[in-house]
């Protein structure tokens, strides 16, 4: 199976708003409001998306951030999300696709890629170990009440 892994283009946006609903659970990413946070991040410059394609369909993606920190003067990957259609995971997919952020990351000298699962994921969490990334903190995130 041939799969290509290049950098996201709008044609891509309903496929990769699927895969948000579908395979990561997260029912309120949808065209418009992907489409908006699409532009801001390609504004930034900092963000990254990849997908993965076979026979010109998405069938994965990742999503990447370089965050600063002190200490580390350029700083880190963060993968906010990573994506494999559900008949298409096990194939590979998910790991060329963090082999592709790996290999930039080491075009542009980062030396750390960070990401966050939760916890009921665990086949998600056998799949980062088998890839080389270690499980060694817990994330912790809050909802602030905007009322």
């Amino acid at each position: 199976m041939e799969i290509k892994i290049r950098e996201v283009v709008e044609s891509d946006y309903t496929e990769v708003v699927f895969l948000w609903n579908d395979v990561l659970g997260i029912r309120n990413v949808n065209d418009e409001n992907f489409r908006i946070t699409m532009e801001k991040m390609n504004t930034d410059g900092n963000y990254k998306t990849f997908v993965a394609l076979f026979e010109n369909d998405v069938v994965g993606f990742v999503t990447i951030v370089q965050a600063l920190s002190v200490g580390v003067p350029i700083g880190y990957f963060h993968i906010q999300a990573l994506a494999v259609k559900k008949e298409f995971q096990h194939g590979g997919i998910g790991t060329k696709l963090l082999r592709h952020t790996e290999n930039y990351a080491k075009e542009i000298g980062i030396s750390s890629i960070i990401l966050c699962s939760g916890f009921k994921r665990t086949d998600a969490h056998a799949f980062y170990e088998h890839n080389g990334y270690d499980k060694d903190s817990y994330c912790f995130d809050k909802i602030i009440n905007l009322d």
